[in-house]
């Protein structure tokens, strides 16, 4: 069973940092391609970043650039999400997600498995 367990959230100050992990299992890591996805309260679910299946290859949404690093450790089967200069908008529960092997930014409904979410919530 392919299972994917975020962890790393918590209650941080504006302006301070996180570091959220995604670890896998029941899946060859090295060949999805991984996202993190973040639902704040009363808005839609809305893609973050994606990490290719190397890692060398890294997509942002504007509004994270700059502050969120992706990044992937395939010998470990981890994923992970540093967050930097944290802004009260990024309060949401944070959920990792895999895309088909061979599949580059597809659309969210195409991601296949997804991790039950960890919250971050940012006070200002």
């Amino acid at each position: 069973q392919v299972q994917l367990v975020e962890s790393g959230g918590g209650l941080v100050q504006a302006g301070g940092s996180l570091r959220l992990s995604c670890a896998a299992s029941g899946l060859t890591f090295s060949r999805y391609p991984m996202a993190w996805f973040r639902q704040a309260p009363g808005k839609e679910r809305e893609f973050v970043a994606a990490c290719k299946w190397s890692g060398g290859s890294t997509y942002y949404i504007d509004s994270v650039k700059g502050r969120f690093t992706i990044s992937r450790d395939n010998a470990k089967n981890t994923l992970y999400l540093q967050m930097n200069s944290l802004k009260p908008e990024d309060t949401a529960v944070y959920y990792c997600a895999t895309a088909p092997p061979g599949r580059w930014l597809p659309g969210e409904n195409e991601y296949d498995y997804w991790g039950q979410g960890t919250q971050v919530t940012v006070s200002s």
